[in-house]
């Protein structure tokens, strides 16, 4: 039901060429990078067993390195713990809760944006639970941790160009109907406490819809919210000495910097050994 605001591949193109991981669950059913991680896991079964070469796409950098890195620490989730938090991001704002946060675990504040509340939540959670910094239990996750061998690829444009992409992006999923598919999402009893109405687009358009802002407010807080986004995602994945950039503007056409990727990935795994 999430189609317009992730940008979901059309069933055209999912005929053409195999998606997973796409309708596994419902709204309305709680997610996590744990579960991820899992059915990841089992797709990845398959495709090897089809002697295929898997290729993990996607822009999430704690799912990502929760399914190749295997570094996740191994706490669940306090239902009630998890409820009192959210009511205070909500109370409050996620930058108390982020200085809360800075008193136990610097590390962890310095890592995690003032405005990312879930992950604030999810910090102080596994602090409550544990009473562990959540940075030293990342760290002994990472230690036990047995990554899959994998060749990363970073793509890249310049910032202003970027930036203007990603305002023509909001506006295209505006033209398609994302007003309308959040309508049906909140007619169908989701709100703001789900995970799915976190998702960029459906939080906007939900503010406009529920009266508490404009049309013309949400689009312009979706653009910002996506650019800030995108900022957040290359502050997390540069710092990863695994991945080689391509500057897709550099390349020249999208074919030819297709061409280059798939050129690189033959270069590498020609370079190394995978089992």
């Amino acid at each position: 039901g999430l189609d317009i605001g992730t940008d979901k591949p059309t069933p055209e193109q999912r005929r053409g060429v195999v998606h997973h991981l796409i309708d596994v669950v419902e709204p309305h059913e709680p997610f996590s990078a744990s579960r991820y991680r899992e059915l990841a896991r089992q797709a990845l079964e398959g495709i090897r067993a089809r002697g295929r070469l898997p290729i993990v796409c996607g822009g999430t950098g704690l799912y990502l390195r929760a399914f190749v890195d295997d570094c996740l620490v191994p706490l669940g989730h306090d239902p009630e713990l998890r409820a009192r938090l959210e009511r205070e991001l909500a109370q409050l704002g996620s930058q108390e809760l982020h200085r809360r946060l800075a008193r136990v675990d610097p590390q962890a504040a310095a890592r995690i944006h003032p405005h990312d509340g879930r992950r604030i939540v999810r910090a102080l959670e596994l602090y409550t639970l544990s009473g562990v910094p959540p940075s030293r239990l990342q760290q002994e996750a990472r230690a036990r941790a047995r990554p899959l061998p994998a060749i990363w690829f970073g793509l890249t444009r310049p910032r202003p160009e970027l930036y203007r992409r990603i305002d023509e992006r909001v506006d295209r999923q505006v033209q398609l109907g994302l007003v309308e598919e959040t309508r049906r999402l909140l007619a169908s009893g989701l709100r703001a406490g789900h995970t799915a109405m976190q998702a960029l687009g459906y939080k906007e358009m939900a503010r406009y819809l529920q009266g508490r802002c404009s049309f013309a407010q949400a689009v312009d807080r979706l653009k910002r919210a996506t650019r800030h986004y995108a900022r957040r995602q290359w502050i997390w994945f540069r710092a990863d000495p695994r991945i080689e950039w391509l500057d897709l503007s550099a390349a020249g056409s999208w074919e030819q910097a297709m061409q280059q990727l798939a050129g690189r990935v033959v270069q590498r795994l020609r370079a190394a050994t995978y089992t």
